[in-house]
């Protein structure tokens, strides 16, 4: 074979086998990343699981909204997850996050105190109110009136046992527009502050703070991921969290010594719980109720909620 007609075929073959092997790793690279997309696919809740979720919420006659995902994300599922609950007690998770955005931005400093006070004021005129002891689920605030608590005192007692005149003092000096940036921020607009605890004008004209499952999971997510600012106030955060005194719920449906960082709210006729799961495989739960008179009874569902969606999720 002449020499200039082998070299053509050697370049012919070499042309070939590159094409090929270029082929090959093209093929190759495409499988693992339909492999890595369907890998990110979070998986479903089991068929039997859900019908059992809803024939229970079915069988309470109550309005509930349900989210629930693990926290690296390959399980996620909601029902009713954009259904608007008032968020009763649920929206003071948002005050604290800004309580300590605003410490990280070198405005506030936890050790900071405010004067405690028991005066405040309407969003629908500015006329002022306070608020009943009685209707508080602590009272011992309302004892250290004209003296001084820091905002991390205020702070603790806001989440661990719900005080709503820590609330009030905390909003006030927070301010509600830099709440609602914050939550936007999160992409948690499900959760919408609008005012303090107990402005009785602005519940008579249906200005209430409204929250959806899915805007406080939002919220949990980040803290849950260490991803609230940095990862020093996110464990901060959490770990007052971990202090909540009211486990009648959520904490009711897991198995006994699991870790869970939550917050509850509680009015008439609504009932609910948000709580990162500290479970071998970490998730958020966050069950919302409405429509159940007795605290005991919308307890008894959250916890059963719980228990029931808890082997899915490990």
């Amino acid at each position: 074979m002449p020499i200039a007609s082998h070299l053509v075929k050697q370049q012919k073959t070499s042309t070939l086998y590159a094409a090929a092997a270029a082929l090959a790793r093209f093929c190759t690279l495409s499988t693992l990343a339909a492999s890595a997309t369907l890998a990110q696919q979070p998986s479903k809740l089991p068929a039997d699981i859900t019908a059992t979720v809803q024939q229970r919420v079915v069988k309470s006659g109550a309005d509930v909204g349900i989210v629930l995902q693990r926290l690296d994300g390959s399980l996620t599922w909601s029902l009713n997850g954009d259904e608007p609950f008032h968020a009763a007690s649920t929206m003071k998770i948002p005050v604290m996050m800004e309580l300590f955005h605003q410490t990280q931005q070198g405005r506030l400093n936890l050790n900071d105190s405010l004067l405690v006070k028991n005066e405040f004021h309407s969003i629908v005129d500015g006329s002022t109110y306070h608020l009943n002891p009685s209707d508080d689920s602590d009272t011992k605030l309302y004892k250290a009136v004209g003296q001084r608590r820091s905002l991390k005192q205020l702070c603790v007692l806001m989440i661990t046992v719900s005080s709503n005149l820590a609330t009030n003092l905390l909003i006030e000096k927070l301010g509600v527009d830099t709440i609602r940036a914050t939550i936007h921020d999160f992409h948690a607009d499900g959760m919408n502050v609008l005012r303090g605890v107990e402005d009785q004008k602005a519940f008579d004209k249906g200005l209430n703070n409204t929250t959806t499952a899915k805007g406080l999971a939002a919220l949990l997510e980040a803290l849950g991921k260490e991803q609230a600012f940095n990862a020093s106030a996110s464990h901060e955060m959490v770990a007052i969290l971990q202090q909540q005194t009211f486990n009648e719920g959520i904490p009711a449906g897991l198995p006994a010594g699991t870790r869970v960082a939550h917050k509850t709210g509680e009015i008439t006729r609504i009932h609910h719980d948000a709580a990162i799961v500290y479970a071998p495989k970490p998730f958020v739960l966050v069950i919302l109720v409405r429509g159940i008179d007795k605290f005991q009874q919308s307890s008894a569902l959250i916890a059963d909620l719980t228990r029931l969606l808890y082997p899915a999720t490990q």
